[in-house]
């Protein structure tokens, strides 16, 4: 099965994710199909705390990848974030 999660990249103390589609049977350092974006919880200033790629996604999901939970929370408020621009813009 395809599975879009994070995987843990960064430095001690200072984690930074990113959102890859990979088979759910590969570890989690292991060798992804596709990088969609990134998250960055400890974002500070200007930095951009998360970023994807949502048409890749929305690709993924509509050949049968599953989401993580975390994966699923964050697409949800980065398509909430989006729209929120958009109407403003």
């Amino acid at each position: 099965m395809v599975t879009i999660r994070l995987t843990r990249r960064g430095a001690k103390n200072q984690p930074f994710y990113h959102v890859v589609v990979t088979d759910s049977r590969k570890r989690q350092g292991g060798s992804s199909l596709e990088l969609v974006g990134y998250f960055n919880p400890v974002a500070r200033g200007k930095d951009t705390r998360l970023r994807l790629d949502l048409p890749r996604i929305d690709h993924w999901l509509k050949i049968g990848a599953h989401q993580s939970d975390r994966v699923r929370q964050l697409v949800a408020s980065y398509r909430k974030e989006a729209g929120t621009q958009a109407a403003a813009a």
